[in-house]
């Protein structure tokens, strides 16, 4: 059974730094690229991070504040976010996909930030 729990969310200030975790298991995590997506209301989600073992790739607006990780011992995935903006409040959600949201089968973690 396929079970993924995010961690880490809270909230912070503009230019301020969250870690994200995501818990995985029920699945082979090393081989399976994973997603960061965020969800806003109204909004629908959005993609913002994919990693997978040749490589991490992000979206325009996140490119190079934060930075996807990936410890296959631990079957964790990361985000650390770096120089928050308030643009990047939102219900963060990982998933098992590469470049775009996938499903999201979780409850996510909040991160809220403030100006």
């Amino acid at each position: 059974d396929v079970q993924l729990r995010e961690s880490g969310g809270g909230l912070a200030q503009a230019g301020g730094s969250l870690k994200l975790s995501c818990a995985a298991s029920g699945f082979s995590f090393s081989t399976t690229p994973m997603s960061w997506v965020r969800q806003v209301p109204g909004k629908g989600l959005v993609w913002v991070s994919s990693i997978s073992n040749d490589g991490a790739i992000y979206a325009e607006s996140v490119e190079g504040r934060f930075t996807i990780s990936r410890d296959n011992a631990k079957n964790t995935l990361y985000l650390q976010m770096d120089t928050l903006k308030t643009d990047d409040s939102g219900l963060y959600f990982c998933t098992r996909s590469w470049r775009n949201v996938g499903l999201v089968r979780s409850q996510g973690t909040q991160v809220t930030v403030s100006s």
